[in-house]
Formats: C-alpha cells, structure tokens, sequence
C-alpha cells in the first residue's frame, strides 16, 4: 500500500514555560430584549479591557459567536497565573461590571468556566437558561458560601477579601 505526505501544517506548543496558566472561557447569553442594550452597552467594553493588557494577561479573544438565537457570545482570555486573573476581576472596570451585574443581569445570562494547567477547572452560571458546558452534564449547586468564590470553587488556598459591593453578604 503506497502512503502519502500530508500536506497539513501541524503544529502544537510548549507549555513548560506557563506551568501556572489559567484560561477562562466566558459568555454572555441574551435573554430578553433588554438583554441585547445591555450586551451592546458593555461589549464593546471588554476588548477595550483587554486590549490594555493588563499584568498577567497573556492573549485574549473576544466575539466568538456561540449561537445567534438566542444571541450567545464568548470568550477566551489567557492568564499567567489565577492570582493576575483574580487582581484584575476585582479590579476596575471588571469590579464594576460585575458589581452592576450581581443587582441586575439586564436581561442577559452570563457564564464562565475556568481550566487551571495546574489541574483544577470550577465554573459559574448566573441566569443562564441553556444547559451548557459543565452545567449540561454536572450537577448544579447553588452557588453561595464556599461555592460563591471561583477562588474557593478552584480550590485556591488564601483569603482575599471581595471588592465593595460584590461580597456575599452585601448581596443576599
């Protein structure tokens, strides 16, 4: 039998460089109409984010179309390490998206899913009405006391206080 050459470019990459990295996958699911002034109001913000490159950010990408219908978009953003993930979400502008977020979804649904190159993976799903990811085949919980925290859904040790207004207690 007469084999062939592939013609395919394949390529993979060393990791060994990163052995700490997290990569976050989030999403934001429109819900009702509101839903689609409320994505409109703050996407344009999150590349803008990004694109500032905050420390411990290593590559990110915005504006994966997850589905139309309902209008669904994602992300993927690269971090060094889940302690940079962790300073910049509660920092600004995320501190207050998700603050703004915690008293009104707008309509939307908003997700993340979190994979740690050191082997932990946690997730969040607030008012998403489709079953996906983990969500789709996991059981779910509730998300309050240790489950509350990526950081303690992770398993991070380490207390780092939430930023006002986004704590447990101001919100329930």
């Amino acid at each position: 039998m007469k084999t062939s050459v592939t013609s395919v470019n394949r390529q993979t990459v060393d990791l060994s460089a990163y052995p700490d990295l997290v990569v976050i996958y989030l999403g934001m699911q429109v819900r009702t109409l509101t839903g689609i002034k409320t994505l409109m109001g703050i996407g344009p913000q999150i590349p803008k984010a990004g694109s500032s490159r905050p420390e411990g950010l290593l590559h990110f990408e915005t504006n994966i179309i997850f589905s139309l219908f309902p209008v669904h978009l994602m992300m993927r953003w690269y971090w060094r390490d889940f302690e940079s993930m962790e300073r910049w979400a509660r920092s600004e502008p995320h501190r207050k998206w998700w603050q703004d977020f915690l008293r009104s979804s707008g309509g939307t649904g908003f997700w993340h899913e979190m994979y740690s190159m050191r082997g932990g993976m946690e997730a969040i799903y607030d008012d998403v009405t489709k079953r996906i990811g983990f969500l789709a085949f996991a059981p779910s919980k509730v998300a309050r006391g240790p489950m509350f925290s990526a950081r303690r859904r992770l398993g991070v040790a380490g207390d780092v206080p939430q930023p006002d207004g986004t704590a447990e207690r101001e919100l329930y």
